[in-house]
């Protein structure tokens, strides 16, 4: 098992889901990708993210929802939600990273996180 902290993406886009990549292991993070809200969800026994990043449109359970059950099982996790949506309409969470998303937007982020 790797020592760098754990981040998960669930985004359905491959385009984001690769950009969202590629900024998180440049900060030095390992990356567990989940195009699905189901997916993500049937990793929780395997997975510990330090940080999550949850697009709000997704097919299947909704990203919202994938939000409320990310933080009812890692509390700590810090949680970043990313959407095409107003940003009134997402949930609480502890950073909006509105779309399209700009990789200096996340650098600061995840910078201000405690590793």
């Amino acid at each position: 098992m790797s020592a760098r902290p754990l981040a998960l993406v669930v985004e359905d886009s491959t385009d984001q889901t690769a950009l969202l990549r590629r900024h998180l292991e440049r900060e030095g993070f390992e990356v567990f990708a989940a195009a699905d809200a189901e997916t993500a969800i049937a990793a929780f026994d395997a997975i510990t993210p330090t940080v999550a990043v949850v697009d709000l449109l997704l097919p299947g359970i909704s990203g919202a929802e994938c939000v409320r059950r990310i933080r009812e099982r890692f509390p700590d996790c810090f949680l970043i939600v990313s959407s095409v949506l107003d940003a009134t309409d997402y949930p609480e969470a502890d950073a909006a990273l509105p779309k399209p998303i700009v990789g200096a937007d996340l650098r600061g982020m995840l910078r201000t996180l405690r590793r």
